[in-house]
C-alpha cells in the first residue's frame, strides 16, 4: 500500500483542520445561537470522523490474503467509503435540515455576530489549506483526464472523498455567511435556519454523489482500457500464445486486480508446455505490471471467446 501515501497525507491533513475547525464552531454556536454556526460545527465533526474512518479502512485493506479471503482485503476500503457517504448524509444533511427547520419554526435572533464572521473566516482558510492539499494529489492522479471522467475512472476513493467533503465544506462555509449576514441586516431570523437548510442540501447532494461511486467500487469496476491491452499484449508476445482473446478484470482494491485472460495456445503445445507458458505470464506480469494481484489463465478458441463477449454486451444493453 506504498501508493497511498498522498492518500494518507491528504486525509491526516484534512483530520487536523477539521477537528480544530468543528471546536471553535461549536464554541461560537453556544455563544452566538446560530443555527447555520451549529450545523457547520455537525459538518466539520461528522468530516474528522469521516477522515478517521478512511484511515480504518485503509489499514483493512492493506492486510494481506488469508482462508477466509484468498483474494485480500482491498474492497474494505470501498466499503468504509461507503459508510462515510451514509454519515455524510444522515448525520450531516440530517442534523443541517432538523437545526434548519426548527430555527425556521421557531426563530431567535443571533448575538454577538460578529463572533460567527471571526470563525467562519478562519474556518474558510483553515479549510481552504486542506481542500488545496486534497485538489493538489487529486489533479496529480487524474492526469490529462477531465475531473468529472477521472472520479468516475479512479479506484481510489479516499482522494475525491476529501476533496468532495472539503468542497462541500467551503461551500456551506459561504451559505452559512450568508444566511447569518442576511438574518442580521434584514432583522429576519428565520433566515438563519434558511442557512442551514442550505448546508443540509449541499451535504445530502455530495453524500449521493459519493454512495454511487462507492456502490460501483463495491460492485466491481473493471480494469482501465489502458490496463487491459498492455495485459494482452504482453500475453501476446510470448511464443506458445496463437492469440489473447481477450481479459476479464475486477479490482479489488485501489492498486490490485484480479485479471481473467482469455488465450488461444498453439495447437501443438502438450499440457506441461502450455502450464510453463502461463507461470511465464505469471512472472513477466508480476514484473511489469504489480498491480495485477492475481492473475486466472483459460485456454479458450477465439470463437467462443467472441460469442461470449457478444452475449456480456447484449446483456448489458439490456441493462
Amino acid at each position: 500500500m506504498a501508493g497511498h501515501a498522498g492518500s494518507k497525507r491528504v486525509i491526516y491533513a484534512a483530520l487536523a483542520g477539521n477537528l480544530a475547525i468543528a471546536v471553535t464552531k461549536f464554541a461560537a454556536a453556544f455563544f452566538t445561537g446560530s443555527s447555520a454556526m451549529l450545523s457547520e460545527g455537525v459538518h466539520s465533526l461528522v468530516d474528522t470522523g469521516n477522515g478517521a474512518l478512511l484511515l480504518h479502512g485503509m489499514r483493512r485493506a492493506a492486510r494481506p490474503p488469508d482462508h477466509a479471503h484468498p483474494l485480500g482485503h482491498g474492497r474494505e476500503l470501498y466499503f468504509w467509503s461507503f459508510i462515510v457517504a451514509l454519515l455524510v448524509f444522515a448525520l450531516g444533511a440530517g442534523v443541517s435540515f432538523y437545526e434548519g427547520l426548527v430555527h425556521i419554526m421557531a426563530p431567535e435572533p443571533i448575538v454577538n455576530a460578529r463572533v460567527n464572521y471571526i470563525v467562519l473566516g478562519l474556518s474558510f482558510l483553515f479549510e481552504g489549506s486542506s481542500w488545496l492539499v486534497a485538489l493538489k494529489e487529486f489533479r496529480r492522479e487524474k492526469g490529462s483526464q477531465g475531473w468529472l471522467q477521472a472520479v468516475r475512472r479512479s479506484k481510489d476513493p479516499s482522494v475525491y472523498t476529501v476533496l468532495f467533503e472539503d468542497s462541500a465544506a467551503l461551500l456551506g462555509l459561504i451559505v452559512a455567511f450568508a444566511g447569518i449576514l442576511a438574518s442580521e441586516l434584514l432583522e429576519i431570523p428565520e433566515l438563519d435556519g434558511v442557512g442551514s437548510i442550505g448546508i443540509a442540501i449541499i451535504l445530502g447532494a455530495t453524500a449521493i454523489f459519493l454512495a454511487r461511486e462507492s456502490k460501483g467500487l463495491l460492485l466491481g469496476e473493471p480494469a482501465s482500457p489502458e490496463v487491459q491491452k498492455k495485459v494482452l499484449a504482453i500475453a501476446e508476445q510470448d511464443p506458445a500464445v496463437q492469440r489473447a482473446n481477450g481479459i476479464l478484470s475486477v479490482h479489488i482494491g485501489p492498486e490490485e486486480i484480479v485479471a481473467g485472460l482469455s488465450i488461444e495456445f498453439e495447437d501443438h503445445l502438450t499440457a506441461p508446455e502450455i502450464e510453463a507458458c502461463v507461470e511465464r505470464l505469471e512472472a513477466r506480469l508480476k514484473t511489469d505490471m504489480p498491480e495485477i494481484a492475481r492473475l486466472f489463465v483459460k485456454p479458450q478458441a477465439t470463437g467462443t471467446w467472441e460469442r461470449r463477449r457478444k452475449a456480456i454486451a447484449e446483456a448489458s444493453e439490456e441493462d
